[in-house]
């Protein structure tokens, strides 16, 4: 379907007062370990989760290939009028987020890369030379984003940066901590990072959270094992309450208030959409939510690609989870 001016002509407005809710996408089911970060913190928030799963892994791609494929995505769900869009993809954080931004000027769009810096950062404390790992996709590392936001907050870290090609991919596969081929990829991963010893070790794919407590057992204790998501959420937290479409009050030294005091009525609700097999994101969407998931709204990346709209009532992004 042809646009003009980037309007779709099959655009129809929320209904007034309808809320508007946080869009969350990722290449798979990785960023649903940010959601699950996001519904603790903010649980009064309805999210929209999109996983472009027809084509996972985004990790092995080109800068202009992940950033056409973000920018269909946002494009895509414009007509909800997210309040914040946040992409809890590492690879697409570190190489379409500029872009996109730019491109959506009057939308708030945030990603994982500052956060997950904080992150390793806060973890490092004092040390004025703090050695500082990180696992992440190919792409990722090739783009040295999480280098340039470390180094903005500490001059003098030494950072290991350490390409995992297969991780997300045997994860997304349902592969979990006790599959030989988990630990047989871990072990070949982590190895060049620990011949340095580092103090901190960033996950930085929201899938590897998944395997968490399996990459601290073989790290040891001495290696503090950390991800963004929780850094995310209190980020998206704060950019709501800053422009006044937050549900929840932050507290006066910069933390959240304690979000589960909402009643379950007041909780917000997730709608899943995915660009394949959604049976197979329903099934494996609690391994990284921590809970079930609905039914999956399924959309055709050819849809994507032609721009067509789908249609998510608002007053139904309020229904019971």
């Amino acid at each position: 379907m042809q646009r003009s001016n980037g309007v779709d002509p099959n655009f129809v407005a929320p209904a007034e007062g309808a809320p508007s809710p946080i869009v969350v996408l990722d290449s798979g089911l990785g960023g649903l370990t940010v959601v699950r970060a996001l519904r603790a913190v903010l649980p009064g928030e309805d999210i929209v989760y999109f996983g472009d799963t027809a084509r996972f892994p985004y990790g092995s791609k080109s800068a202009a290939t992940v950033s056409s494929f973000v920018r269909q995505i946002v494009d895509y769900l414009q007509h909800l009028q997210p309040k914040h869009v946040l992409i809890a993809c590492n690879t697409a954080t570190a190489l379409a987020l500029p872009a996109l931004a730019a491109g959506f000027p009057g939308l708030s769009i945030s990603g994982v890369i500052e956060p997950g810096a904080r992150a390793a950062i806060e973890a490092a404390g004092s040390r004025q030379r703090p050695v500082i790992g990180i696992l992440a996709t190919e792409a990722t590392v090739q783009s040295k984003a999480y280098v340039r936001a470390i180094l903005r907050r500490r001059h003098h870290a030494r950072i290991l940066m350490q390409p995992a090609a297969l991780l997300a991919s045997i994860i997304e596969d349902g592969r979990r901590e006790a599959d030989p081929l988990v630990h047989l990829a871990l072990k070949q991963y982590l190895a060049p990072l620990m011949q340095h010893s580092p103090g901190v070790l960033l996950l930085g794919c929201t899938h590897y959270p998944v395997l968490k407590r399996l990459i601290s057992r073989m790290v040891g204790p001495q290696v503090q094992v950390i991800d963004s998501a929780d850094q995310c959420a209190h980020d998206v937290a704060r950019r709501l309450q800053a422009t006044g479409l937050g549900r929840i009050k932050l507290r006066s030294a910069g933390g959240i208030a304690d979000a589960r005091q909402d009643t379950p009525a007041s909780l917000g609700s997730l709608q899943c959409i995915v660009t394949d097999d959604p049976d197979r994101f329903q099934r494996l969407a609690p391994c990284f939510l921590g809970e079930p998931v609905g039914t999956p709204q399924w959309v055709s990346a050819d849809e994507l690609d032609g721009q067509k709209l789908i249609t998510i009532p608002k007053g139904q992004l309020r229904a019971a989870v």
